[in-house]
């Protein structure tokens, strides 16, 4: 599998930031398009948009394990995040990702993304080239 393979599967990706607490890790739904994850952030529902604000700097993974086969696969990336505003086409290809393109099927919570005037879009263009680490194992026979 390749790293843009993986990354199109509607897999979670945990995003760490600094935070005045110290670090924070979110989970979130990505896009990742022409070399740079998006996400989704917004006053109502996220304080991500807040905490990049102070301190910029991200790093995410996206990974997999399938305890049945043994499969074990991750990316990372980090650099810095930048805050956009919300674009609707591109909102839709990350939720029909996860939700399917019917979005008269969507849950009212992501339908309503649409209408929240305090969602903005996140960037990460990684500041390295990314890489699918595989850490897969045998697993043991059960039964």
């Amino acid at each position: 599998m390749q790293v843009d393979e993986f990354l199109r599967l509607p897999l979670v990706a945990r995003v760490a930031v600094s935070g005045p607490a110290g670090p924070t890790v979110r989970p979130v739904w990505y896009l990742y398009e022409d070399g740079t994850f998006w996400w989704l952030t917004g006053s109502s529902y996220s304080r991500l948009g807040d905490l990049l604000a102070a301190d910029p700097r991200v790093s995410l993974v996206v990974d997999s394990c399938d305890l049945a086969t043994g499969q074990v696969l991750a990316v990372t990336a980090s650099g810095v995040a930048t805050v956009h505003p919300f674009d609707a086409g591109l909102t839709t290809r990350k939720l029909t990702k996860y939700l399917g393109p019917d979005a008269g099927h969507w849950p009212d919570m992501f339908r309503g993304t649409f209408d929240d005037p305090t969602t903005r879009l996140v960037a990460l263009r990684p500041g390295h080239p990314l890489r699918l680490r595989d850490m897969s194992y045998a697993p043991p026979p059960r039964g």
